[in-house]
C-alpha cells in the first residue's frame, strides 16, 4: 500500500488567477504600512496633485482647482488638443530661516492634464484665482453645444 499526501483540490479553473490575485493583495498590502506617512508617500510617487473638480453644463466645461497657499503669478494654464494643463510650483516658507519641526504641507512642482469630454473655443476660456481656488471656465464650441430641433 502507497501513502498519498493529500492534495486541496484547486477552486479556481485556473491556478494562474489565484497567483494574480495573491500578488494584488500583496501590493495592497504594502502601501498600508504605517511609515508611508503622506510625506512620505509624495516622495514615493514624485510630487503633490491638487485636488481636481471637472463640471459640465449646457455653454461650458468648469475645472475647479484647489491650490491653497500660491500665488497666481505661480499658475500655468495650457489646452492642445482637447488636453487640459495645469501646472505650477509651491514654494516652502521658511519663517527667519527657522527649521521646521514638522512640515505636512506640500511643496514643489505639480502638473495635472486632464482630457476634456467634449470640445471647446480655446479663444474664450477663463481663468479666475480666489481664496486659493482657480476656476477655469472652458467655453464649448458651438458644434458640441445642445441643439433643439422642433418638429414641423
Amino acid at each position: 500500500m502507497n501513502l498519498i499526501r493529500y492534495q486541496a483540490p484547486e477552486l479556481s479553473a485556473w491556478p494562474a488567477f489565484d497567483r494574480w490575485s495573491n500578488l494584488r493583495e500583496e501590493l495592497n498590502s504594502l502601501f498600508d504600512l504605517p511609515f508611508l506617512t503622506n510625506s512620505h508617500r509624495q516622495d514615493l510617487f514624485g510630487g503633490w496633485s491638487p485636488a481636481l473638480d471637472l463640471y459640465q453644463n449646457n455653454d461650458s466645461v468648469i475645472a475647479v482647482l484647489e491650490l491653497p497657499g500660491m500665488r497666481k503669478e505661480d499658475i500655468g494654464i495650457s489646452l492642445h488638443d482637447g488636453t487640459l494643463t495645469i501646472s505650477g510650483e509651491r514654494k516652502s516658507s521658511s519663517r527667519n530661516g527657522e527649521a521646521a519641526e514638522r512640515t505636512e504641507r506640500y511643496v514643489g512642482s505639480f502638473r495635472r492634464s486632464i482630457g476634456l469630454p467634449v470640445r471647446v473655443d480655446a479663444n474664450k476660456v477663463t481663468a479666475t484665482y480666489r481664496n486659493g481656488i482657480l476656476t477655469v471656465t472652458l467655453p464649448k464650441a458651438e458644434e458640441a453645444k445642445p441643439k433643439r430641433i422642433n418638429v414641423g
